[in-house]
């Protein structure tokens, strides 16, 4: 799974918009 934020996607960040598994 990883972490999805807005106006991308990133792995480990603080914030993050949902969680895709």
């Amino acid at each position: 799974r990883f972490a999805v934020r807005e106006g991308g996607h990133t792995v480990g960040a603080g914030v993050v918009t949902k969680i895709i598994e």
